[in-house]
């Protein structure tokens, strides 16, 4: 699914036009976009919870030369955590 078939089916279960629909899908990828931004989780019960991670600092090999060392540097990742009533979904 895309954003646009995203628009689409919230456009079509909630009886809006595609346009109010696109906003709506917008601001709540801003919303969420947003609170990551800041360090903070976005938690939706059932569906799940999406998270800021902390990646260490770490030192890996170079496919190409084996013999060369890379370091990697330490940054925040974005995490999402499948709720219960998402899992049973996809099972």
């Amino acid at each position: 699914m895309t954003k646009k078939d995203l628009v689409n089916h919230v456009s079509d279960a909630a009886g809006l036009t595609k346009k109010d629909s696109a906003k709506a899908v917008d601001a709540i990828f801003d919303g969420i976009m947003g609170t990551l931004g800041n360090g903070e989780k976005v938690s939706l019960v059932g569906f799940g919870t999406f998270s800021v991670k902390h990646r260490k600092a770490r030192q890996g090999v170079d496919p190409r030369q084996p013999s060369r060392k890379i370091q990697y540097p330490a940054k925040d990742i974005p995490h999402f955590k499948a709720g219960k009533n998402l899992k049973e979904a996809v099972e």
